[in-house]
């Protein structure tokens, strides 16, 4: 597992994240969920090994957008931003 500069400041901007907003947008429960995922790709040496946390914080971003206490594209940047932790990142 390879760890770089990347991936570190993607963990940097969740850590923001749930520090900004984890009060007021997210439930205890829902954190957790960010952080267990974010946890998950940071030590994954492939992202097959991260795929139910990566499938669980896409139902999240989903469920948070649906309920109307995100919009599309902090949901997004969300998403985004648990996937760059991981040991690869896709090409857009």
């Amino acid at each position: 597992m390879h760890m770089n500069n990347e991936r570190t400041q993607a963990y940097g901007r969740i850590v923001k994240t749930l520090e900004e907003l984890g009060p007021t947008k997210f439930q205890p429960a829902e954190q957790e969920r960010v952080r267990e995922a974010a946890d998950t790709l940071i030590f994954a040496a492939d992202l097959e090994q991260a795929r139910a946390a990566l499938e669980d914080i896409d139902a999240l971003a989903e469920h948070l957008v649906a309920s109307d206490r995100w919009s599309e594209e902090l949901a997004h940047q969300l998403v985004e931003d648990v996937l760059a932790c991981g040991p690869v990142t896709p090409v857009p």
